[in-house]
Parts: C-alpha cells; sequence; structure tokens
C-alpha cells in the first residue's frame, strides 16, 4: 500500500493532496532529525516549499520540540514570514530570517535544513573551514558555501549577504554558527545534510590523532562530488531509500502517526 494512503483520508478539505503530502514527509523529517539527535531545544528549523506562485512554505511552530512537530500542526507562511493560515503559533524570527531569504531567491531550494549540531559548529569555528580529504568530505567539493557571522540572525537586513554568500551551491557553512543545506526535496536534502555532518564528526576525529592528514587531489575530490550522483541515479531514488530507512529506525511505521 502506498505510505500517503490511509493519511490521505486525514487532508483537511481545503488542502491540496500535494501540500499534505509534502506536510505528512515534513513532518516525519522532523522526528528523523529528532531520532539522530540533530535538535537544539525548540529551535533551529526545517522548511519545504508547496506548490504554487507565492513561494509559500511550510515551518515548525516555535514552541515545539521535533517530536512533537505534525502534519496539522506545521505553519504556512510567505517569504514575509507570516502565516497565511489561522494558527495558534508563532514562527521564529531567525527561522523566517534565514528560510524566506533563500525560498525566495532559489527556485531549486525546495527545501531547506539548518542545525546547530556539535560537529557541525565546531567546523563553522574554524578558519579553515570543511575538509575535503574523506571519503565524505570529498563527496562536498566544490558545493560548499560560507557565510561570515553576523549576530543573531534576526534581522531583516542580512538577507541579501545570506543569499549572496551561498549563491548557487548547496551547502553553506554559516561560520560560528552552524549548518544549512538546501536541495529540490526532502529525501535529497537529508542525504546531503547527512553526509556533511559525517564529514564535519570525521574531521573533528582526524584532528584528535597527531600527524599531518593525506590530502587528495582536487580531480579526484571532483570524481566523488556529491552532485556527480545525479550521473547514476537521475531520479535520487538513493536518497528516497535512504529517507525510508530512517523512518523505520525511528519507528514511524505509519505516516497516520504524524497527522
Amino acid at each position: 500500500m502506498d505510505k500517503f494512503a490511509t493519511a490521505l483520508k486525514a487532508r483537511p478539505e481545503n488542502m491540496g493532496e500535494e501540500e499534505w503530502k509534502l506536510r505528512l514527509e515534513l513532518a516525519a523529517c522532523y522526528r528523523v532529525f529528532a531520532h539522530m539527535g540533530w535538535t537544539e531545544l525548540i529551535f533551529n528549523h526545517i522548511t519545504t516549499r508547496v506548490p504554487g506562485h507565492e513561494r509559500h512554505y511550510l515551518i515548525n511552530p516555535f514552541g515545539l520540540h521535533y517530536t512533537e512537530v505534525t502534519a496539522t500542526n506545521l505553519i504556512k507562511v510567505g517569504v514575509d514570514g507570516e502565516p497565511v493560515h489561522d494558527t495558534p503559533y508563532s514562527v521564529n524570527r531567525a527561522g523566517f530570517v534565514i528560510h524566506s531569504a533563500i525560498h525566495g531567491n532559489r527556485e531549486d531550494a525546495h527545501c531547506i535544513m539548518h542545525v546547530h549540531t556539535t560537529a557541525g559548529m565546531a567546523i563553522a569555528q574554524k578558519e579553515a573551514g570543511l575538509s575535503h580529504d574523506d571519503f565524505y568530505g570529498a563527496q562536498l567539493w566544490g558545493n560548499v558555501a560560507y557565510h561570515d557571522f553576523e549576530g543573531v540572525t534576526t534581522r531583516t537586513d542580512e538577507q541579501a549577504s545570506l543569499v549572496a554568500s551561498l549563491g548557487q551551491k548547496n551547502i553553506m557553512i554559516l561560520r560560528n554558527h552552524g549548518l544549512l543545506v538546501c536541495e529540490d526535496s526532502i529525501p535529497a536534502a537529508f542525504w546531503l545534510l547527512w553526509t556533511l555532518q559525517r564529514a564535519c564528526e570525521v574531521q573533528l576525529a582526524a584532528a584528535s590523532i597527531p600527524g599531518p592528514n593525506r590530502a587528495l587531489s582536487n580531480e579526484v575530490r571532483a570524481l566523488c562530488a556529491h552532485k556527480e550522483h545525479r550521473n547514476v541515479d537521475p531520479q535520487n531514488r538513493v536518497a528516497q531509500k535512504i529517507f525510508d530507512a530512517m523512518l523505520r529506525q525511528a519507528g514511524i511505521s505509519s505516516y497516520d502517526m504524524l497527522v
């Protein structure tokens, strides 16, 4: 049976099927993040854009833990950060500033993930940034942007510099802050963030061992680049398989659990 089949019966009458499916998948993603330990109290955000020219996107209600996010309580907002429907919840200001800026300027950024993992923040603190000399770091070669810390991201005047820093890349290390990825789907973004997180963890482990690291050539790094996966998997089936496997690991046996 299609994983959405029974959960579709709970779809609100005034909501399209595609948006409801995105809500279910995004709620599932929040639960997977909690399972992975990628949470920061009630902070940080995963967003996904809903169909339509308005560039509305879904974001978690401010004040809820990731385990409390459901398809129903996700908030749909415009690029001005204001909810476009009645909701008892508010939107975190930092989430609006970062996610609205990118959703509003990158057509391909359907899903954006921002985390403050320990490994990610540690690498964001280092002047040299992310290494591309390990199995995972090499896969991110040529796809990592950097954004200098301008204080807590609650000011709209930082949006232009955020967009400029990201450019056309899919990964941005927010210096002295954390990690951000954007992709064309929730599963693709999850796989990219997982790869980035593993690269950060491996780099930290390598730094604890005395002696120089063995460097890779740019030619080898380019051959490993994550974006090259699309050449052998153009429909990104691997990303979906990974995401589905993590749903099972997180104990999500049915999307009915996320309504």
